[in-house]
């Protein structure tokens, strides 16, 4: 309704802006403000002034757009795990004995053992590390959490390049490159190190956005910050 009535209020001259006083004086998202003020045609409905509070909480809202959409980027990097990475799995040697291959999507399991094995890590040393140099309760800010999963996912997909660069070597000197259904004699272990990296990153990502939109969005409004961080999971379904 704020934002609709600010729409309505748009030809509010600067004069009549003055008038308008938020609590917390906000310079940001100015034109949420309109919807303080009436109407021109004096309506029962239009004429209806919303409180200091509803925009404050709007403004709220309309700061987490750019994160939200900044962090999209880790959508894309979500799916290659079960799209890129399996594709890579499919063409590489799976055998562990003579009589047995390990399924090609099984080396996902390693993303979960990576969470499982990390979140220990991260809250019992790495915060009381952080904690002590930043002063921060959680050692390092919600958005500093998320910004270092994106980083770490940077350089999952790095490492992921490299080991498609090796496969498509040693596929070329096979003369395997144009053979859909060859096995390139490379060990499917490679794989691991970026599925473990992987995990981390989702320690990171996953559940600072979870956090971020939960934690910074006003209460009424946290059903739609938990909505804005699933679209994440659904940008990356999307995306396989």
């Amino acid at each position: 309704m704020v934002f609709l009535k600010a729409v309505r209020n748009s030809h509010a001259t600067s004069v009549e802006e003055t008038k308008v006083q938020c609590d917390r004086d906000s310079q940001q998202f100015k034109f949420l403000n309109k919807p303080l003020l009436a109407s021109d045609d004096h309506s029962a409905e239009d004429g209806q002034i919303s409180n200091i509070n509803d925009a404050e909480e709007e403004k709220g809202l309309a700061r987490l757009v750019p994160v939200w959409g900044s962090c999209f980027i880790y959508a894309i990097v979500f799916a290659q795990a079960f799209t890129l990475f399996t594709k890579q799995g499919v063409t590489m040697d799976r055998s562990i004995t003579q009589s047995f291959r390990i399924p090609y999507a099984a080396l996902q399991s390693f993303i979960n053992l990576s969470v499982i094995i990390f979140i220990p890590i991260y809250e019992k040393i790495l915060v009381p590390i952080t904690r002590t140099i930043t002063g921060t309760a959680c050692g390092i800010t919600k958005l500093q959490r998320v910004g270092t999963g994106i980083f770490l996912s940077v350089l999952t997909m790095a490492i992921a390049a490299l080991v498609e660069m090796k496969r498509l070597e040693i596929a070329r000197e096979y003369g395997l490159v144009d053979v859909p259904n060859a096995t390139v004699p490379m060990t499917i272990w490679w794989l691991v190190l970026q599925y473990l990296l992987f995990g981390i990153t989702e320690v990171f990502t996953m559940v600072g956005l979870q956090e971020f939109f939960y934690d910074q969005v006003p209460r009424e409004f946290r059903s739609i910050g938990l909505s804005l961080y699933l679209k994440y999971f659904w940008c990356g379904e999307l995306s396989k």
